[in-house]
């Protein structure tokens, strides 16, 4: 297994590995290949995948804007989790940021996300109850769907 930074050509095994999540929820426009490639072009040292014989089993979307950064996306394909690949992942994203002298990293969890929110707690992260988090569309054409979970 090899992990490393993501690059625009990993965007079909990144994008096959998020329509396998369930439960995981991916943008029209922002998750496209060329907003994926928009993203990595700004941010072309921090975004992570793992790789295990040729085919994308993890992967990290992570960019900042010059004072903090921000995990997108975060994910391990589901029968591979529970082996370190998440955490060496969030090293990994997290090194690079250190390089590039960010000093915090933030990511949101849905509430509904129990194996996510479990994996965070787990590796040291703080769950912030001190502040509401606000969004505002400004583009109605980038259309969020989500990967059916069993129910």
């Amino acid at each position: 297994m090899n992990i490393r930074i993501m690059k625009k050509e990993d965007y079909e095994g990144v994008h096959a590995l998020w329509l396998s999540i369930k439960g995981f929820s991916i943008r029209s426009i922002d998750d496209s290949r060329e907003g994926v490639e928009k993203f990595l072009k700004r941010n072309p040292d921090t975004s992570i995948v793992a790789e295990d014989k040729g085919e994308i089993i993890g992967a990290i979307l992570c960019g900042h804007d010059g004072r903090r950064a921000t995990f997108y996306h975060v994910c391990v394909r589901e029968d591979r989790r529970k082996q370190g690949i998440g955490k060496a992942m969030v090293v990994m994203a997290m090194n690079a940021l250190k390089r590039e002298k960010i000093n915090k990293v933030a990511l949101i969890a849905f509430t509904r996300n129990d194996v996510g929110n479990a994996f965070w707690k787990s590796i040291g992260w703080k769950q912030r109850t001190d502040l509401n988090y606000y969004d505002f569309v400004l583009n109605a054409d980038n259309i969020e769907s989500f990967v059916a979970a069993e129910l």
